[in-house]
């Protein structure tokens, strides 16, 4: 059958879990630096859609394309590592210094991946710096600022807003990288991958990996936010938000409910031909005695 029920979807992502987290560190590189700029190809169109008058929800239909291409090809994404190799530990399956090197040099690679294209996108659309970018380079100055600046402008209600968005965020995002293990057909995976992608995106929550590519790319059209300002009020906050939701209510939480779970039948009975001597040997002592 082309679905595959939760039990066998846990044991399928505890096994891609373990093989993840032996990758070589040039591998987690590569793959999370592909997997960053993949993202990124996918938030510059929902950028373009919006630049252009269309709804939002537009740009939440088209934004999983993303993320049904890292996933296909197999790439690393730090959020969705989040949840895959949580349960993993708890499994037993991989030891704590694995998955945070597993977490540590994909996240790098994802950010590597996201600001070269966010500068590689920034030199396309400006003409190489000859131009400001029109509408699309201010909606881009607008969004960095939003994630940033207004967080700031709230204190600690708006940098535990981002955390939570963050929450939000990668509930879905790790639903979505999960059910690309619930069909063994690559039109199931797709389908089955983009209802909580664009759920997500169309809620407006944070992702830690999609604002690698928005919040440079809104400073390289010149929105005055610094480096210092991006990483303290949305990128950690934004990223131990998408670390909660990712191992707490998805990992963990699916990998308690549906592990295979060991019940008193499944214990190892007394073997018969062994328990029939034993009962020889009782009554043969039964006589001598007699």
């Amino acid at each position: 059958m082309d679905y595959v029920n939760p039990v066998e979807l846990v044991q399928e992502a505890l096994r891609v879990a373990k093989k993840k987290a032996a990758l070589s560190t040039c591998d987690l590189l590569l793959r999370g630096f592909l997997a960053g700029a993949f993202l990124a190809y996918a938030t510059s169109l929902v950028m373009i859609v919006l630049s252009q008058g269309l709804p939002p929800i537009v740009g939440a239909l088209l934004f999983p394309v993303g993320f049904v291409m890292l996933v296909l090809l197999g790439l690393e994404l730090a959020t969705g590592n989040f949840a895959l190799l949580p349960a993993a530990l708890a499994a037993g399956e991989v030891s704590l210094g694995k998955l945070l090197r597993n977490w540590g040099w994909v996240y790098l690679g994802n950010v590597l991946g996201s600001v070269f294209y966010a500068a590689l996108f920034y030199l396309a659309v400006t003409n190489c710096g000859a131009s400001a970018g029109g509408p699309l380079g201010d909606l881009l100055k607008q969004a960095a600022q939003r994630k940033t600046l207004a967080y700031m402008a709230l204190g600690g209600s708006g940098w535990t807003t981002a955390l939570v968005k963050g929450i939000l965020c990668n509930w879905m995002v790790t639903i979505g990288a999960v059910l690309a293990m619930v069909s063994r057909s690559t039109v199931g995976k797709v389908v089955a991958m983009w209802l909580p992608i664009m759920t997500f995106f169309a809620h407006g929550y944070e992702h830690s990996i999609v604002n690698m590519f928005v919040i440079p790319a809104g400073m390289l059209f010149g929105a005055p936010v610094s480096v210092r300002q991006w990483w303290l009020w949305n990128q950690i906050p934004v990223t131990l938000g998408n670390i909660v939701s990712g191992a707490l209510l998805t990992g963990l939480a699916l990998y308690v409910t549906f592990r295979v779970k060991q019940t008193p039948s499944d214990a190892a009975p007394v073997a018969l031909p062994q328990r029939v001597e034993e009962i020889k040997l009782d009554r043969t002592a039964e006589a001598q005695v007699l």
